[in-house]
């Protein structure tokens, strides 16, 4: 089997909600836990983080990942889904899974796998503890796929456990409601397993707060007692004085993410990082720094409020549902830009119209559908935008709404691409 034969396999024969959607979503572990008992329950053979969440569990766990690395530790990263290449899901210290191990499971456990008929990101899973196990490293950050209850990744018992924003996505899955969503991302919470809620919103801390005490877990809202302030941002960096019960904590801390959304992340990624050195992780100051401040760098994320070109600035950002287009829109008219020129496409599965609403109708848009299954074909799309009053045109695809931007942009002006992590994932210079 060369690589592309085993990709072709595992995209043709097992249900890929990146492809296909909610079809391919298995609401039980049985599967799950049927491979890694075939595998030698390869989870429990290295330590592990947690991380759940609506927004922000991508980039918790990228920075998460990087102070470990940068603190000496073997660290592996499982982060779904890939922009580019499959191999960004799985990563030792950045280094992305081996294209040569990936044939090499999927040809020795492809009976395996016709038996138990996995999802795609039930194999994703399993493949992962396994590299992790094999490669014997010494911790690892987990980040949830969907959900949290019924997510593949579910059968670890972590060190900590973080909950990152909730708000509402997925909610054919999940439940209609914010107060059940969050109950199902509280699924993660293990007994005595110490849980960091990043960001306290009144409505739900009580879900939480209920699992918490049935399982028997320490709980803490990172923000009960961690405040951080904007000393300074740009497209590169952002610079923060952290502030814990009041005092000073951490002055000028850097970090390299540059979304606005990146504030509600850190108090989470600190908390947590406070109680693994309580536990007996060592973490050093400057490796939190260096960590923090080199995280892209690190362990090779991308597409988070991420800079492709300049005049006209260029930039792309992966959120994708209303609390992460709030989030964008916010920073969008942050910039005072003379007009942003808007490449938006959409999966075919979310509150689209709660998202279009959103969007201002003075910017230009060009409509798109991402090279997937699950895309939201673009006269539909251009159809709901014209109900909320957003004017622009349909493109076949990314490339060529990309283009069109790119032609009708003037150099102080800017260009935003998203609106579905797929449409990100098909920029050329990404």
């Amino acid at each position: 089997m060369t690589y592309q034969e085993c990709l072709d396999y595992l995209y043709q024969q097992l249900p890929m909600y990146q492809r296909i959607g909610n079809a391919a979503f298995k609401k039980s572990l049985d599967n799950i836990i049927a491979l890694c008992e075939e595998l030698g329950q390869p989870q429990h053979q290295f330590k592990t983080i947690h991380v759940a969440g609506t927004n922000g569990k991508g980039s918790s766990s990228h920075m998460l990942a990087a102070v470990l690395q940068e603190s000496g530790y073997k660290t592996g990263l499982y982060t779904s889904p890939h922009l580019k290449s499959f191999t960004e899901r799985v990563r030792i210290n950045g280094q992305e899974l081996p294209k040569k191990y990936l044939v090499q499971f999927v040809e020795q456990y492809q009976q395996l796998f016709e038996r138990v008929k996995p999802s795609f990101f039930e194999m994703t899973v399993a493949l992962a503890f396994k590299y992790f196990a094999d490669e014997k490293v010494d911790i690892a950050v987990i980040e949830v796929g969907l959900g949290g209850r019924l997510d593949s990744t579910n059968i670890i018992t972590p060190e900590v456990s973080l909950i990152t924003n909730i708000g509402l996505d997925h909610q054919a899955l999940l439940g209609d409601d914010i107060t059940t969503i969050a109950s199902e991302k509280a699924g993660i919470i293990k007994a005595g397993v110490p849980v960091v809620i990043s960001t306290k919103q009144e409505e739900i801390e009580a879900v939480f707060e209920i699992r918490a005490a049935k399982e028997g877990a320490p709980l803490y809202f990172a923000t009960d007692n961690l405040r951080v302030e904007l000393i300074h941002s740009d497209m590169q960096q952002q610079v923060f004085d952290v502030f814990e019960d009041g005092l000073i904590y951490l002055k000028d801390l850097e970090i390299d993410l540059a979304g606005i959304y990146q504030r509600n992340n850190l108090p989470g990624v600190l908390k947590v990082l406070e109680l693994l050195h309580r536990n007996g992780i060592c973490i050093t100051w400057e490796a939190l720094r260096k960590g923090l401040a080199n995280t892209k760098s690190i362990t090779g994320l991308k597409g988070r409020w991420q800079a492709l070109s300049e005049k006209p600035l260029t930039i792309c950002d992966t959120g994708h549902n209303i609390d992460g287009m709030k989030q964008i829109v916010l920073q969008l008219k942050e910039m005072h830009a003379n007009q942003v020129h808007f490449v938006f496409g959409a999966v075919n599965d979310k509150d689209i119209t709660g998202i279009l609403d959103l969007l201002p109708p003075h910017y230009r848009y060009y409509f798109c559908q991402a090279n997937i299954p699950r895309a939201l074909p673009v006269k539909e799309l251009l159809e709901k935008a014209q109900l909320v009053g957003l004017n622009g045109d349909a493109y076949e695809s990314v490339a060529m709404a990309i283009n069109a931007a790119k032609a009708s942009a003037a150099p102080d002006e800017v260009i935003f691409i998203g609106g579905s992590t797929f449409v990100v994932a098909e920029i050329e210079e990404l």
